[in-house]
């Protein structure tokens, strides 16, 4: 059968009809559980599709006539994403700090103003904030309202990020020197830790590999023939020199 079927869409109708009817005589007809609920939410019976929102414009060859995949759902896609991305591209070390995603009401970022720089009231400088980035958020500022390139504004917003994060490394450093002038013990550094761990993990290789080394010698040793004196070839030129007359 060709065309579209609309019997599902008269469901309702056959059913009520068929309930009106006596063929069957004196026998109850029950009704469908289902009859009640279906007639006071019908389903739709347009055989239209709508066409979905369409997010961004149309990239493809204008000269089609009939454009494709009009029905598929688009990608929803924000300049910060491309900004963040370069970010993290350039310092995926940044990726590997611990990032507080909690707020406080959900309107943290009414207090924040992008034109005072990064530092911001309650915003650390890892770089994320939910999904906010202290450095994708100045960077935009200056795109939108200092009208700089993308390339530029991202220079600038950087080198105000290395600034702050050198700041931090010097205060670091200088709380440490202080608290153990005073006394204070500070237990191995990470970098300390890893190559102590490193070293622990290359003297059991050292280990492995010499009982390795040992134990394919041993087995190429066994796989040589040896002969005994006896076995030895016979002399070729004495037999040669004694067959002559």
């Amino acid at each position: 059968m060709r065309g579209r079927q609309i019997r599902p869409a008269r469901v309702l109708q056959s059913v009520q009809e068929e309930l009106k009817r006596t063929v069957m005589g004196s026998k109850k007809t029950y009704k469908p559980p289902w009859l009640n609920i279906v007639a006071s939410v019908p389903p739709s019976e347009t055989l239209i599709r709508p066409i979905p929102t369409q997010h961004v414009e149309f990239s493809g060859n204008k000269k089609i006539k009939k454009p494709r995949n009009i029905y598929r759902p688009q990608k929803i896609v924000y300049l910060e994403d491309t900004l963040r991305t370069a970010f993290y591209k350039d310092h995926p070390w940044e990726l590997a700090r611990p990032r507080v995603i909690l707020e406080s009401d959900g309107k943290d970022s009414q207090h924040w103003d992008w034109s005072k720089g990064l530092r911001q009231p309650g915003l650390a400088l890892t770089g994320e904030r939910g999904v906010l980035s202290s450095v994708v958020q100045r960077q935009l500022y200056f795109m939108e309202n200092e009208k700089m390139s993308q390339s530029k504004a991202y220079d600038v917003a950087r080198h105000e990020f290395y600034q702050l994060r050198q700041a931090e490394e010097i205060e670091r450093r200088v709380a440490v020197e202080e608290a153990r002038h005073v006394g204070a013990y500070f237990g191995k550094t990470r970098a300390e830790v890893g190559m102590m761990l490193e070293d622990h993990e290359f003297e059991n290789w050292k280990i492995w590999a010499g009982k390795e080394t040992a134990l394919l010698q041993a087995r190429s040793e066994s796989e040589v023939e040896t002969f005994d004196a006896d076995d030895a070839m016979p002399d070729l030129d004495a037999e040669v020199a004694e067959a002559r007359p």
